[in-house]
């Protein structure tokens, strides 16, 4: 179990209301979710959720979270704005591992408008389980936090 921060705009938020159900079961992980917004599915603006969550991550409230758009791109490039934070969208399960394991991903950012209930599910799974691979990854991770000074 591990405290979860997650956030969505109107395209996302059907998805992230659902998703949000299932990581608190035991099916899910049985997670505590810090939950961002947006609480319905009017118009909002996704760099206000994708900052929120962000700052959940550096403030170390949370140690992963998931972000949630009809791409996932315009969140990923959001997060991405703040020091400490590695937003990475993934399609599927083995992007979303790949996300944790190569680049030490902290934010997984969803398609909403492109994937499944089960995917999404299936993505976060991967995502929170798999650990980061060290090694030759971590020289590729310290010249991207490098960019940040």
């Amino acid at each position: 179990m591990m405290r979860i921060a997650i956030g969505a705009d109107h395209a996302g938020f059907k998805l992230k209301s659902k998703l949000e159900e299932w990581l608190r079961t035991p099916k899910g992980g049985a997670h505590q979710i810090l939950d961002v917004g947006t609480g319905d599915d009017e118009s909002v603006d996704y760099p206000d959720f994708a900052a929120a969550v962000g700052r959940a991550i550096v403030n170390k409230r949370v140690s992963k979270a998931v972000l949630l758009c009809g791409t996932g791109i315009g969140m990923a490039m959001a997060a991405n704005k703040i020091k400490g934070v590695r937003a990475a969208v993934a399609w599927n399960p083995e992007t979303a591992g790949l996300a944790a394991e190569h680049n030490d991903a902290n934010v997984l950012c969803i398609p909403a408008r492109f994937v499944t209930d089960k995917k999404a599910q299936d993505m976060i799974k991967i995502f929170l389980k798999t650990s980061f691979g060290g090694g030759r990854h971590l020289r590729r991770v310290k010249k991207i936090e490098a960019l940040e000074k």
